[in-house]
């Protein structure tokens, strides 16, 4: 599967950048210095204040500048610059409903309740486009939790040990 822009999803505030909720962004990340195959960060660009890209071979690498509900502004924006269709894109984020280690992909479909999705959605008027939907629950919980008591929490180290093999999953995947 080959995309054209690959889009993570989270918030601008340094106060949230290691939470669950940021792994769309923090994967963008990881995949832009893994596709780059040196020990140098990718010089991510700022296009206004929309987003941030890097373009490494045929993949551009999005990380929006906006807010997660908030996001279709973006992501129309990077897909009007970069000539793109919906359907050249991928959109990682984070999902609630999926246990921590797990990832799913899906070619279309309804937001879930995802309000960046939603947000995609009604600016795209489509809901054709992939979606990598990061887990972020904790497995085996004995309770479950509300995701707003866990998303904005910062990620565990077990936990970011753990969301690096999904991200070279996720990698593999994208070939």
């Amino acid at each position: 599967m080959e995309h054209k822009l690959i889009i993570g999803l989270g918030n601008p505030d340094p106060l949230l950048e290691g939470t669950y909720h940021n792994v769309g962004v923090l994967a963008v990340q990881w995949l832009a210095e893994h596709a780059a195959q040196n020990a140098a960060q990718p010089a991510f660009r700022s296009y206004k204040n929309l987003f941030v890209y890097a373009t490494i071979g045929a993949a551009t690498f999005v990380r929006p500048l906006v807010y997660m509900n908030e996001s279709g502004r973006a992501v129309k924006e990077a897909m009007r610059v970069f000539k793109a269709r919906a359907e050249d894109i991928a959109i990682i984020h984070d999902d609630s409903d999926i246990a921590i280690g797990d990832f799913k992909l899906a070619k279309s479909g309804r937001s879930a309740g995802h309000r960046g999705i939603q947000s995609i959605i009604d600016h795209l008027k489509t809901q054709d486009f992939t979606r990598i939907r990061i887990g972020i629950r904790e497995k085996d919980e004995p309770h479950r939790k509300k995701a707003g008591d866990f998303v904005l929490s910062p990620i565990t180290a077990k936990d970011k040990k753990v969301l690096e093999n999904v991200f070279k999953n996720i990698s593999a995947s994208l070939v």
